[in-house]
C-alpha cells in the first residue's frame, strides 16, 4: 500500500509539471501505458491470497482511475488555454480581398444567356412562365395541333417513359404555352425558358438542351409586330444595331403562317460569329398561332389571335461567344469553364455581358 501512495504522490508531481499536451502523454504512458507502473503493479496480484488480491487490486484500480481522472483534467485545461492564446494571438482580416490564386467558380454560358434573354424580354413586357419537363401527350403534342398520325411527330425524335402511361420528355417549351392558355385568359405575354430533350446528337445538337419560346395573345397582333419584336431582340442581344436576319417562309402544326429565321453568321476559324454576306443559321421558328390551338385550349379564335416563336438557347450562346461545338456545353470540362465560363458579380470576364439601353416596346 506504501509502494501504492508514493506512486500516486509521484504522478501528481509529475502532473503538476507537464505543460504540454505532449509531456502529458509521456506521463499517460510511463503510469498507464502496456508497461506503466501501474501495469507492472497489477502484475503482483498473481501472486497474492484472494483476500490479500481482493483489498489491494481495489486500491490499485482505484488509484488507476484517480490518475486517469486527472490526466483527463489537465489535458482539458491544457487545450483551453492553448484556444485562448490563439484566439488572443490570431486574428483574420475578412475585408481582405480573396488570393489571386484562389479559384473561382464561373456562370456556365447557358444561365449567362438565360439571364441575358429575360432581362431584353421582360423590358419588352412579356411574363415568365415554366412547366414540367415531363410531359403527357395532350400537353406535348395534340393540344398543338399535332396528332398521333401527323408526321411532324417523326421529327421530334421524342423520348419516351418507360412506364408507358404515356409520359415523354418534352421536345419543346410550346408545352408550357398551352398550360398558359388552358389557366391564363388572353391578352397577355409570355416567355417559357428550360430544358428539352431530343433523340440527336452532333455539333449543333444535343439530346438534352435549352430553350425559350414566347407567346402574345390579344386582338389586334400581326405577324408585323412578330417579326419588329424579334428584330428588336436580336439587336439588342448581340449588342448589333445591323444584325442579319432575314425570314423564310416554313411550316410547323402550331402556327400559320410560319417562318424561320435566319441570322447571318461566319464559321471561319473554327468559331461561329455574327456576320455579313458569309452564310446563314436559322435561328428559331415563329408564326401566328394556329386557330386549332386556340380552340383546344378554349380560346375564341374569332376574338384572339397571337404570335408565337421558339428559340434554342444554346445556339444564341454559342453565336454570341463564339463557341463551336454544342456538345462541349455538357461535357463538364473545368479547362472550359475557365475560358467560357463568366465570373459573377459583373467583374471583367470574357465580355462584359449584356447593356440595355432605355425599354423595348411592341
Amino acid at each position: 500500500m506504501t509502494d501504492l501512495e508514493n506512486l500516486k504522490a509521484e504522478a501528481l508531481s509529475l502532473l503538476a509539471k507537464a505543460d504540454s499536451p505532449e509531456k502529458l502523454d509521456d506521463l499517460r504512458v510511463a503510469f498507464l501505458g502496456k508497461k506503466g507502473k501501474i501495469t507492472e503493479i497489477m502484475k503482483t496480484l498473481g501472486s497474492m491470497d484472494a483476500e490479500q488480491r481482493k483489498t489491494f487490486g481495489a486500491a490499485v484500480n482505484k488509484a488507476k482511475d484517480e490518475i486517469q481522472a486527472l490526466i483527463a483534467e489537465k489535458k482539458e485545461k491544457l487545450e483551453t488555454e492553448a484556444l485562448n492564446l490563439r484566439l488572443k494571438t490570431e486574428a483574420i482580416d475578412v475585408t481582405l480581398p480573396p488570393r489571386p490564386d484562389t479559384e473561382q467558380g464561373r456562370i456556365h454560358p447557358v444561365t449567362q444567356v438565360t439571364e441575358e434573354l429575360l432581362a431584353i424580354f421582360a423590358q419588352m413586357g412579356f411574363e415568365l412562365a415554366e412547366g414540367p419537363d415531363i410531359e403527357d401527350d395532350w400537353h406535348c403534342f395534340e393540344a398543338l395541333n399535332i396528332p398521333k398520325s401527323h408526321p411532324a411527330r417523326q421529327m421530334q425524335d421524342t423520348f419516351y417513359m418507360k412506364d408507358g402511361g404515356g409520359d415523354i420528355l418534352r421536345t419543346q417549351t410550346s408545352a408550357v404555352q398551352i398550360r398558359t392558355l388552358d389557366n391564363k385568359r388572353p391578352p397577355f405575354r409570355i416567355v417559357c425558358p428550360g430544358r428539352t430533350y431530343r433523340c440527336d446528337y452532333d455539333m449543333t445538337h444535343t439530346p438534352m438542351f435549352h430553350q425559350i419560346e414566347g407567346l402574345v395573345i390579344d386582338k389586334t397582333t400581326t405577324m408585323g409586330h412578330l417579326k419588329g419584336c424579334l428584330i428588336d431582340v436580336m439587336k439588342t442581344f448581340f449588342e448589333v444595331d445591323d444584325v442579319p436576319v432575314r425570314f423564310r417562309p416554313s411550316y410547323f402544326p402550331f402556327t400559320e403562317p410560319s417562318a424561320e429565321m435566319d441570322i447571318g453568321c461566319s464559321r471561319e476559324n473554327g468559331e461561329f460569329k455574327i456576320a455579313k454576306d458569309k452564310g446563314w443559321m436559322e435561328i428559331l421558328g415563329c408564326g401566328m398561332v394556329h386557330p386549332n390551338v386556340l380552340k383546344n385550349c378554349g380560346v375564341d379564335p374569332a376574338e384572339y389571335q397571337g404570335f408565337a416563336f421558339g428559340f434554342g438557347i444554346d445556339r444564341m450562346a454559342m453565336l454570341k461567344y463564339g463557341i463551336p461545338d454544342l456538345r462541349t456545353f455538357f461535357e463538364g470540362d473545368i479547362r472550359w469553364m475557365r475560358h467560357y465560363g463568366f465570373i459573377p458579380l459583373d467583374e471583367p470576364s470574357l465580355t462584359t455581358g449584356l447593356s440595355l439601353n432605355g425599354g423595348l416596346k411592341l
